[in-house]
């Protein structure tokens, strides 16, 4: 069946990694665990999730695969359901606290589908996504490298980075290469609701020093060149290298001062 180029479809066809893909979503999961997928397309990953897992309930967004698909697996405990991810009710579909999410999602809605996911109540056990290699990485990077996504991301969960595939192993290929990023949502955010609105600011000019982003009419640059070396950070610092914990123990002294 011919790709959708607008739904950013592109299939994966070599089957060992597909198995991987897999294998790390059931790596924890239980006879009872249910498996939601998002975008199964064609039905490949499909395949390999229905030999671990007793039930998957796919949500695919192109209706002619949401109706072909089920054909692919008569007599399979598969439910397809014809939605988009982002407006669908995860927990009301999956109906149990005991779920794993995986999907090879379209690259232009990565980061929405992520922030969906990682937020969702109850939390799925495990969320496993294939994804543009740079984006996976971005979300896995540590100090240094941080961006507001990867900070919002790792509030909610912890990631592992998986596998890399290479753009020729996917039907069409796409011009950039993929990789397999693993979250493993928390009981809580950690990064606190003042952290975030500071991080926020802090990020809105990534490129320029720390203090002078955030300074304003309360606090000059140099009172927040001041607090960053009370807290031992470099006064010269940028918003990619602090923590979420540097967030979190800034934004308190701030409500105190």
């Amino acid at each position: 069946m011919k790709n959708n180029k607008s739904l950013g479809q592109h299939w994966l066809k070599n089957r060992a990694i597909l198995d991987q893909i897999a294998d790390l979503a059931a790596r924890d999961a239980d006879p009872d665990t249910v498996c939601l997928e998002i975008g199964p397309g064609l039905g490949t990953l499909t395949s390999s999730l229905l030999k671990r897992f007793t039930k998957v309930v796919a949500v695919e967004y192109d209706e002619r695969l949401a109706v072909n698909l089920p054909k692919s697996f008569p007599g399979k405990n598969l439910t397809v359901i014809h939605d988009d991810i982002l407006d669908s009710d995860i927990p009301k579909l999956v109906q149990t606290d005991n779920y794993v999410v995986v999907g090879n999602i379209p690259y232009y809605i990565t980061s929405p589908i992520v922030q969906k996911l990682i937020r969702l109540s109850p939390a799925p056990q495990v969320i496993v996504l294939l994804m543009q290699k740079e984006v996976a990485e971005r979300i896995a990077a540590v100090a240094g490298n941080h961006s507001l996504l990867s900070l919002t991301v790792q509030s909610w969960a912890e990631p592992e980075l998986g596998p890399a595939v290479l753009g020729a192993e996917f039907t069409p290929p796409p011009k950039v290469d993929s990789q397999v990023l693993i979250l493993h949502p928390l009981v809580e955010p950690l990064l606190t609701a003042a952290g975030l609105n500071l991080a926020t600011r802090g990020f809105k000019s990534p490129r320029k020093k720390l203090a002078s982003n955030l300074a304003d009419s309360d606090r000059s640059k140099a009172d927040w060149q001041q607090t960053f070396s009370d807290f031992n950070l470099n006064p010269d610092a940028r918003a990619a290298d602090l923590t979420i914990w540097d967030w979190n123990q800034l934004a308190e002294h701030i409500a105190k001062s």
